[in-house]
């Protein structure tokens, strides 16, 4: 059994090393590429799809296709990736660029057609393959901010066009552009007592692990004095020879006794597996300080293709009168490995640190389905929503609902619910429940019968329902009321909402629907001349923004401009 393990792993993690073309794809920018995050980087409730490429701190550079094809979807969003473009190729696979500023030539006029086909900003088309050809090296697009972004850069991925799964475009041949021969950094080192017996170094809770770094390279952890299961987590990051930041590694490999354990290598994975990487990080630890130390053990198995998980699931048992060895090694693409050599001897001295205080009476199991009350409000928990079970801090004070701390991650929506009599009900349709985190409040599509008030959600926290009975705010950047205003170009307005937030927005110039772009980093909405509907002379601008409780505000006025050179 154990040598199936280690030719599994072993054949998984060769197999992605051949079966790629190496030369298909050329390079997506016409400067040199440098990373400011990488394929399998970990990220808050995901992993990183492809590879961010800087762009100098600046927008405007020409993105080419890498490869023969046809534009295959075009998708304008207000978050995620912003602008985006995706070529599907005949060699099976499909490439896509994301945070675009715009597209270029007749893909850009084709963009704008299907956003005023749609009356939308935000649109999702698929074409055939027969519509807009391309070739390898055509401009195909302006790089930009747009989206989730948070700074000027271009996102490219490398999609098998069957499964949608994204792949490492390393295995494309790009680490020629990207070349790396510098061994990933590891910072930290952590064990972790797994189970109601264990105790590590006489804690019963998670403690880091002194390292002392070699001549070689290589770290040798304090000896691990232990009784009962144990894991360990590290954090560590890697280095290319070309991007100067840190950036995720590529591969983790742990070897029991000399013999191949748990490990994962970030090669390929699919969308709908990715929230998964709240499994494997310390959540709550990183929901407290920030820092994402990687287990490499799992508790309970969850469907994260990545991991190879050995034969105990990273899961080591210490036993009385045996010592045994543990070895970490963390690699890049280039096969540049870090090395831990980690001592476990069994101990059976009692623990000095004990484990955290129990305060709760609401117990989640896990396997099971959950339902609790408290005076208006039910939070009701469907089985494998979590992946560990727990007790949960439940309280309602003054109209909020504590609904435990954010530090155990959800893999599936629960729900909460308000009762509410008291508000008048020409009022309840102002009513949502809000997510409350400190000073700022984040809405929920609230889902409304009779009295009561239910969202659907991924996070624990502190929920209230609130009313919002204000309408979001509209403000021209730019006098330009009863004004000529022939040389702009565009029309730029700051739109807000204090409460709900915005939800929809449309604009009419002369009565005709006109393209309103929304960037929802900067707040800004911008309608540019050069899409043809300002007519020469006098124009009626009538703008209409909606938040997400249907408040509305109407922001209309005159101005003239001439089209002429």
């Amino acid at each position: 059994m154990k040598f199936f393990w280690f030719f599994l792993l072993m054949v998984c993690f060769a197999s992605g090393q051949t079966q790629y073309p190496k030369d298909y794809f050329g390079s997506p920018l016409d400067i040199p590429l440098q990373l400011s995050g990488n394929f399998g980087e970990l990220r808050s409730n995901h992993i990183h799809s492809g590879f961010d490429f800087k762009t100098q701190q600046k927008e405007g550079f020409s993105v080419y296709a890498v490869a023969d094809g046809y534009v295959s979807r075009i998708k304008i969003s207000e978050i995620g990736y912003g602008k985006a473009i995706y070529i599907t190729h005949p060699n099976g696979f499909t490439s896509v660029y994301g945070h675009l500023q715009s597209g270029f030539g007749e893909l850009e006029k084709r963009i704008k057609k299907e956003q005023y086909k749609a009356k939308s900003y935000e649109i999702d088309v698929s074409l055939s393959s027969g519509d807009l050809m391309v070739k390898k090296g055509d401009v195909i697009a302006i790089s930009g901010n747009t989206g989730g972004s948070d700074g000027p850069h271009l996102h490219f991925e490398i999609r098998d066009t069957q499964s949608e799964k994204i792949i490492n475009p390393l295995y494309f041949g790009y680490d020629i552009l990207i070349p790396d021969d510098k061994r990933p950094l590891i910072n930290s080192l952590w064990v972790y007592p797994l189970d109601e017996n264990a105790v590590v170094n006489q804690s019963k809770r998670p403690i880091s692990v002194n390292l002392s770094l070699q001549d070689d390279g290589s770290y040798i952890a304090e000896t691990i004095n232990a009784t009962g299961n144990i894991g360990f987590g590290i954090t560590a990051i890697d280095y290319d020879n070309v991007s100067w930041n840190s950036n995720g590694i590529f591969r983790v490999q742990t070897f029991l006794n000399g013999k191949i354990d748990f490990g994962y290598q970030f090669d390929t994975f699919a969308f709908d597996e990715t929230r998964y990487v709240n499994a494997l990080i310390d959540y709550g630890r990183y929901k407290k300080l920030g820092q994402r130390v990687q287990k490499l053990f799992m508790k309970k198995p969850y469907p994260l293709s990545i991991i190879r998980p050995g034969a105990s699931n990273g899961v080591i048992n210490v036993a009385n009168n045996i010592s045994q060895s543990y070895r970490i090694e963390v690699a890049d693409y280039s096969e540049n490995i870090s090395k831990i050599f980690i001592p476990i001897k069994y101990s059976n001295l009692p623990a000095k640190i004990s484990e955290v205080p129990i305060t709760s009476k609401y117990f989640i199991q896990a396997g099971r389905d959950n339902i609790f009350a408290l005076e208006n409000v039910t939070v009701s928990i469907p089985a494998n929503t979590f992946l560990e079970d727990f007790y949960m801090d439940f309280e309602v004070k003054n109209g909020l609902a504590k609904v435990h701390e954010d530090v155990m991650p959800a893999f599936a929506n629960f729900s909460i619910t308000f009762e509410d009599s008291i508000t008048p009900q020409r009022e309840r349709d102002k009513l949502f429940i809000g997510l409350v985190d400190g000073k700022k409040t984040y809405f929920y599509n609230t889902k409304r019968y009779d009295n009561s008030f239910t969202i659907y959600t991924k996070y624990l926290g502190d929920y209230k329902l609130l009313r919002d009975g204000m309408p979001p705010k509209i403000k021209s950047d730019k006098r330009i009321g009863g004004k000529w205003i022939s040389n702009l170009n565009e029309l730029q307005f700051t739109i807000s909402d204090d409460l709900s937030g915005i939800k929809g927005y449309d604009g009419y110039l002369n009565g005709k629907w006109i393209l309103l772009e929304y960037e929802s980093k900067t707040k800004k909405l911008i309608h540019r001349f050069s899409d043809g509907i300002v007519a020469e002379g006098k124009n009626d601008l009538k703008i209409t923004v909606t938040d997400n409780v249907g408040n509305s505000t109407i922001f209309e006025t005159q101005f003239f401009r001439s089209q002429k050179p």
